[in-house]
This record gives structure tokens, C-alpha cells and sequence, in this order.
């Protein structure tokens, strides 16, 4: 085999609350991911040990070494499956780098399958999932795509049935917001009583019975996000963005995940191609993109 060519999608969390900060560091969640139409591919080919390089967007910023997710990734399957290490890996990024979209587990996700496919280890995808959840907890749902409720740290996921296609508009306002820095922002706003402390995770049922409608009005009434208030108290400009967002005419507008991405909600194609218009000609982001939901997780493309 010469080669093997994965994509995988960026998400949208529609919904995402967040619990009191856990005694192993981490937060419970309860989420729901959207699969969107912006991918990263990872190329692998056969080499001695491993190399990485990384082209595309936010390629400056992204590390080529054992810290990235997609080396550590290699190194967890070659352990894993008993086989060598070695490959030649190559990233290519059309997913914003720290925008909340998680670019970083596609990468992982992709990595993955693209691996199993080139040193034939005949990972089943419950085995690669058991994996991605080591390795982050984003990176099992950019294996699945789709929809999906999560839980625990957001690893433990359940399929969600979504009736029709939702349209949006994801727009990038400013660089990179660090996930760690908004959920610790987000515990000194609970302990200095700005917030509420999150004892009782917030609802997931009207995003999920929204999804099922397919009705995109429905939908913008149920968009949440927990992390947005701290994302906007470290970035006041998002505030300036998400109400560019409505009134460029989007059906609602959130933070996905940490930030700094705004999500627009369209209520159709059409909508969507207009608002990312508006949006480009607005001055607020510095890259607007018109996508649709839900997509497939990662999956071979060549």
C-alpha cells in the first residue's frame, strides 16, 4: 500500500453543558455534537518511525512533533495493535486551529482510521473508539460524526436521529481561544457567584426533540452553550460577532465549544450563502464558512 487518504469533519456543539469541575481536572458535560462539512485529511504512507508535517489552515500555530494528537494517535495504535511505528503522516487543515470546531481530534480521528487501513491492524471502530477516548474527549465523536448526545467528558456518546440538513455559518472571530483558560474562566465567574455553579446540567431534550423536527426555527429557540459567558468575558469583541450573526439575518447565533468561532444557525441553503456573504463583508471575522450538517465521521476517501 502506498498510501491511505482520511478526512474528518469539525463539530458544532448545539447544546453544551457544563457540571462543577470533577476531582480528576476534567468537567462533566452533557453535549450534543453536530458533524459539519469542514474537513482535515490525513495522509498516510509507509516510512521508518514516524514523521509529521502539517499544511493549510492555522498550519503556523499546529505542532509537527509528539505533542500533536495525531503523533500521540500513531504511538497509542502501534502499542495497541503490536506493530512498528512507522509512517509518514501528513495533515492537511481546512478546520481552524483552537476554534472551538475540535480540528485537533478530526486530525486524531482521521489518524486512526488511516493507520489501521495502512499497517492492517483490522481495528473494528468500537476498538478505535476505546483509543480515541484516550486520547481526548472530542476525538470519539469526530470517529462517529453524524449526531450524537454526549456524556461523561463527552466521550461517552449515543447516536442522535437528526430528520433534515441544518445550514450555518461559522465564523472566526479573532485567534485561538485556549479550552483550558474558558473552563477555568468559567469556574472563577461560579465561585465569584456571576454564574450558576452548574450542579444541575442543563436540559439536552429541546436541541434533541428540535433535531428530530428538522424545523430550523425550533432549533435557534434550543441552541445553549455554558461556556459561552466566560468565552465572551475573555473575548469581549464575540459579543460584537454573535450580534453581527442576527442581525445579518441568522435564525440564532452561539459560541461552538470554547470559542472563538461563532455558529449562525440559516434556515436554509440559500440563507446560509447569503449570510456568509454579509458576514465576509462585515469586517467582524477574519474567515467565514458556509456549511451543513450532519456529516459523516472519519472515513477513507483514497
Amino acid at each position: 500500500m502506498t498510501g491511505v487518504v482520511v478526512q474528518a469533519p469539525a463539530k458544532v456543539n448545539v447544546h453544551l453543558g457544563v457540571g462543577p469541575l470533577r476531582p480528576d481536572g476534567f468537567h462533566e458535560l452533557r453535549t450534543v455534537y453536530l458533524a459539519v462539512s469542514l474537513f482535515d485529511t490525513v495522509t498516510a504512507r509507509p516510512g521508518e518511525g514516524l514523521a509529521l508535517s502539517v499544511t493549510g489552515e492555522g498550519a503556523d500555530v499546529v505542532p509537527a512533533d509528539r505533542t500533536n494528537l495525531v503523533w500521540r494517535a500513531a504511538e497509542l495504535l502501534s502499542a495497541a495493535a503490536g506493530v512498528p511505528a512507522d509512517a509518514e503522516l501528513a495533515i492537511a487543515k481546512t478546520i481552524p486551529a483552537a476554534a472551538g470546531l475540535a480540528g485537533g481530534s478530526a486530525d486524531a480521528a482521521a489518524a486512526l482510521v488511516a493507520l489501521d487501513a495502512l499497517w492492517g491492524t483490522r481495528a473494528g471502530r468500537e476498538d478505535l473508539a476505546v483509543l480515541a477516548a484516550q486520547l481526548g474527549s472530542d476525538v470519539p465523536f469526530s470517529l462517529a460524526g453524524g449526531v450524537a448526545l454526549g456524556a461523561g467528558r463527552g466521550e461517552r456518546l449515543s447516536p442522535v436521529l437528526a430528520r433534515a440538513q441544518s445550514h450555518w455559518v461559522l465564523g472566526i472571530a479573532g485567534e485561538g481561544l485556549s479550552t483550558p483558560a474558558v473552563y477555568g474562566e468559567l469556574d472563577r465567574l461560579r465561585a465569584a457567584g456571576r454564574l450558576p455553579e452548574g450542579t444541575d446540567l442543563a436540559p439536552a431534550e429541546p436541541v434533541l426533540a428540535a433535531l428530530r423536527s428538522g424545523v430550523p426555527d425550533e432549533l435557534a429557540e434550543a441552541l445553549h452553550n455554558d461556556l459561552q459567558a466566560p468565552a465572551l468575558s475573555l473575548r469581549a469583541e464575540l459579543g460584537r460577532a454573535l450580534r453581527a450573526a442576527t442581525d445579518a439575518g441568522a435564525a440564532a447565533a452561539l459560541v461552538s465549544g470554547s470559542g472563538p468561532t461563532v455558529a449562525a444557525l440559516a434556515r436554509d441553503e440559500p440563507s446560509a450563502v447569503r449570510l456568509a456573504a454579509a458576514l465576509a463583508g462585515a469586517g467582524v471575522f477574519r474567515t467565514v464558512r458556509a456549511v451543513h450538517g450532519p456529516v459523516p465521521g472519519a472515513r477513507l476517501i483514497g
